[in-house]
């Protein structure tokens, strides 16, 4: 028995030996090739130096190397010069002017994630997927995402032209837009539909968020809501920590919301729901399309996950990827992928999207109460009553109109009705 338990502890320690030879030897040879690679980057440095035409300075040669280094790698790695990192670490909030669009690379092309309701790209017709081709008669190819946000930005009412490739249509369009200052609420509307159904729509993740969440769904309460429809469509994200926070007022305590994934276990987090008293057997639809993304995924996926709502309309953006700032000794810095979300169930994000339990195309309602009545003969009375109230149109007339034409938003409204009515069933 001794002689056995010996036999195969000598086999154990041989087939380690081989593993660590195996493993150091691949080790070695990973280091000779970043050597070879690193003489291959001096020799060219050197090269450059004394051969080329012109006298370049080292530093540049070594700033664009770096950003040509981090370009190749995902399109939101990058360098940023001394320059650029003072700009991202400086609050610039109310003292720049902006179009108002949330922006990526997204096959090597500048893509407009989403734009920001009510800001000067929204009311101008940009749209989600829009691939900027020309920034005031720049070409964008090869911009990076910091250098296209420079010349995007600038002082308030002053315009920038913009060239436009809308795949979808197969058009090639000019959009002339004024800037202006960027400033979003955090939830556009939070109120009654019909039948005690809320509606809340939440526009980005912010610092205020979590607590504007808590105001809304307060005064809802008060108005007897018994079903509630949260409209993430369009909302480009925002800050990890408020999506955390927003999500987890609607799922039990203790439930896993969202992980993050990277090659270093550092990397490895899980954002656990903390909320004391979640709202979890209020019956919930979660709309989202394209332009929905980062935070407004993570959530959409959470509470899908969790079976605490249900998901309707088109497939979400699939933006789910995390960049550390990690400093440099002369002051430059590089941004870095660092690590992927994943949802609760261990579904990836990024480049993938929150695929909806619903799939509802977007699209508009005609009304009949909308098309031209038939001509009638009418007395001065009511054709003065009749201008008056186009003049003054009623708040609520105005907003049921609104939501009643939205294709979407009434899908919703009519699931949540089939869910209380099987509940009446049931009983």
């Amino acid at each position: 028995m001794r002689r056995r338990v010996t036999v195969v502890l000598i086999l154990v320690l041989i087939v380690f030996g081989i593993y660590s030879l195996v493993s150091s030897a691949t080790e070695k040879k990973k280091k000779d090739d970043l050597y070879r690679q690193v003489e291959l980057f001096s020799d060219t440095l050197a090269i450059i130096q004394t051969e080329y035409v012109d006298d370049v300075e080292p530093k540049n040669l070594i700033y664009g190397a770096l950003k040509g280094m981090l370009s190749s790698l995902d399109p939101h790695s990058q360098f940023l010069d001394p320059d650029a990192y003072n700009e991202l670490k400086v609050d610039t909030e109310g003292k720049f002017g902006g179009l108002g669009i949330e922006i990526t690379v997204k096959d090597g092309l500048l893509t407009i994630v989403t734009p920001i309701e009510d800001t000067p790209a929204w009311k101008a017709g940009l749209k989600t997927n829009d691939r900027i081709v020309k920034i005031n008669n720049e070409l964008t190819r090869d911009m990076t995402i910091t250098d296209a946000v420079k010349r995007l930005r600038g002082k308030p009412g002053e315009a920038v032209n913009i060239t436009i490739l809308r795949e979808s249509e197969k058009k090639i369009l000019e959009f002339k837009i004024v800037r202006d200052i960027i400033k979003i609420k955090n939830i556009k509307e939070a109120r009654i539909l019909e039948d005690g159904i809320g509606y809340i729509r939440l526009v980005e993740f912010r610092e205020n968020t979590a607590k504007d969440m808590d105001t809304a769904l307060e005064n809802l309460t008060k108005q007897g809501i018994n079903a509630l429809i949260l409209d993430l469509r369009n909302n480009p994200g925002g800050l990890l920590d408020a999506a955390v926070k927003v999500t987890e007022k609607f799922i039990d305590k203790d439930k896993l919301i969202v992980s993050t994934k990277g090659r270093r276990t550092t990397q490895n987090m899980e954002f656990i729901s903390h909320a004391a008293h979640p709202i979890i057997d209020l019956p919930m639809v979660v709309l989202i399309n394209e332009g929905s993304a980062s935070g407004s995924e993570i959530m959409a996926g959470a509470l899908h996950d969790h079976k605490r709502a249900i998901i309707l309309g088109t497939k979400s953006f699939g933006k789910g990827s995390v960049q550390t700032v990690i400093p440099l000794s002369d002051g430059s810095a590089l941004r870095l992928t660092s690590s992927k979300y994943f949802t609760p169930s261990g579904k990836q994000i990024h480049g993938k999207g929150i695929i909806p339990d619903i799939v509802v195309e977007e699209g508009r309602i005609e009304l009949a109460a909308a098309l031209e009545p038939e001509p009638k003969t009418q007395k001065p009375e009511e054709i003065f009553k009749e201008i008056e109230k186009k003049e003054k149109p009623e708040k609520k007339e105005e907003e049921a109109k609104e939501y009643s034409a939205d294709n979407q938003l009434m899908r919703a409204v009519d699931v949540l009705k089939a869910i209380k009515i099987y509940k009446e069933i049931k009983k």
